[in-house]
């Protein structure tokens, strides 16, 4: 079995620069401060990686370091992405859905954003995942019930208390029995003619069948809707942007045209959880915690990625080739035994030759399978590490696949020591995440330096994985062995 090694070029060391530019120079940047407003706004659909220490009920600290941003037509630097004055990914009250394996998990709420080391960072607070809205009860009618204290719609005439069946109303006294009772005003009516002899009307114009309506504001009053009906327009309607729960306006923008990704505060978030406001962070902590984070301004529905076993032998079987293939790459393979000598004979008695050692352990190992598309069976991803320091501490991580006939296939191969991550950095697995809301799903990595890190996508298709989009680099304070 072959399969071809991967190493990472350098970091980019004038990221810094070319953020500052970008911010320096808006005019010349991808949003010139204006937009169409005759064009159609994109759908932006936005990726970041959410970062706490803690317990996620109660965290110490959290950040949101945002990735990408899909504008509908490719992928852009969420850390530069429309920065007026911090990026658009960032903006506050900007509401990311918390995701693992695909599945909703959460929600985080961005409260601010700020420069660290020369990159931009988010901070906020989580909040509990909404629950759905259970179904309305079925309505049961019941034949032969009296419908007169009933709200439901009826075609036929109601019978009133103090009315004979008749329609006449003896005990009032006032005007012919031809005219009734008075209308009532909970019952729904359809279009009545100019020709109904309603005279309360007066000389008023019959309203215009063809004309359209929206939805009756409820929180009109009474004044305005007796205005409306005599002047024979209609009473003042709700904008429809009250209606709108997660998309409003980018509250002081310059430019109300500017796209925006979904907003929180929605009335159907859960609780906030933990403390309004959470500190940030430096540097990596060793109990540092990662979940991908999604912002998109469409409702999409789950798309789960991981994947079922038709055998479940199969995932200890591939798991244990790739600890095989991870410790020959790691150099932990005890070196090659002589040829086996032949049993000696002890007091008569012929000695079974000695059993072979047990494998060397593997440290912080990872092992995850996706079904990144539907249909597209297993792509594994599994990560490990050796115990010592510097160039004696190694890392390899593989994304491999089965072939049509079982065989383990390796796509990609990254290795790399801790004295030269800077260089080579390695890739740490943060999970599966649909970037172009394409229900395709793509690998997000961290590749983390010694002092400076980037995340970066890949696509597994037709058995090759290839590198979509790599962030910009950032300074970090301390990398931890992780």
């Amino acid at each position: 079995m072959s399969f071809r090694t991967i190493t990472l070029p350098p970091f980019r060391k004038g990221t810094l620069a070319a953020t500052v530019l970008a911010l320096a120079l808006p005019a010349a940047g991808q949003y010139p401060g204006q937009v169409n407003p005759g064009a159609n706004k994109p759908a932006l659909r936005a990726v970041a990686v959410l970062e706490w220490t803690g317990d996620e009920q109660q965290p110490k600290a959290n950040r949101v370091i945002p990735v990408t941003v899909f504008d509908g037509q490719q992928l852009q630097d969420a850390g530069i992405y429309l920065t007026q004055p911090e990026p658009l990914a960032l903006q506050s009250e900007v509401e990311y859905q918390l995701k693992q394996d695909g599945k909703n998990t959460g929600l985080f709420l961005i409260d601010g954003a700020a420069l660290q080391q020369g990159s931009w960072v988010g901070h906020g607070k989580f909040e509990a995942q909404p629950k759905p809205k259970p179904a309305p009860p079925p309505f049961a009618w019941k034949a032969g019930a009296d419908d007169a204290d009933s709200d439901v719609p009826i075609l036929h005439r109601k019978t009133h208390p103090g009315e004979n069946s008749g329609g006449a109303n003896p005990g009032s006294g006032s005007g012919p029995s031809s005219q009734g009772p008075s209308p009532d005003p909970d019952r729904p009516t359809l279009h009545r003619s100019s020709d109904s002899g309603d005279s309360s009307a007066g000389n008023a114009p019959a309203p215009d069948p063809d004309r359209p309506t929206l939805h009756k504001s409820s929180g009109a009053s009474a004044n305005s809707e007796t205005s409306g009906a005599d002047s024979g327009a209609p009473g003042p309607q709700k904008p429809i942007s009250d209606y709108e729960g997660n998309v409003s306006s980018v509250p002081g923008a310059s430019d109300p045209n500017r796209p925006h990704l979904i907003r929180g505060k929605s009335s159907d978030s859960g609780p906030s959880l933990g403390p309004d406001t959470i500190p940030g962070m430096a540097g990596l902590p060793e109990n540092l915690k990662q979940a991908v984070a999604v912002s998109d301004s469409r409702n999409t529905p789950e798309h789960l990625w991981s994947y079922s076993w038709a055998n479940p032998a199969d995932e200890a079987k591939y798991k244990s080739e790739l600890e095989d293939l991870a410790r020959a790459a790691l150099g932990l393979n005890p070196p090659r035994a002589p040829a086996k000598a032949p049993a000696k004979m002890i007091a008569g008695r012929r000695t079974k030759p000695a059993p072979p050692p047990p494998p060397a352990p593997l440290f912080n190992e990872q092992f995850r399978v996706f079904e990144l598309a539907y249909g597209s069976g297993a792509t594994m991803v599994f990560s490990a590490r050796t115990a010592g320091s510097g160039a004696d501490e190694k890392f390899v991580t593989f994304i491999a696949q089965p072939d049509l006939y079982g065989n383990l296939v390796v796509l990609e191969k990254n290795l790399t020591d801790a004295a030269h991550l800077d260089e080579n950095p390695r890739l740490r697995l943060i999970d599966a995440v649909d970037a172009m809301a394409d229900n395709r799903g793509e690998l997000l990595f961290e590749l983390r330096g010694a002092t400076e890190r980037q995340f970066a996508l890949y696509r597994v298709l037709r058995g090759q994985a290839t590198e979509l989009f790599v962030s910009g680099g950032r300074a970090i304070q301390t990398a931890s062995a992780n």
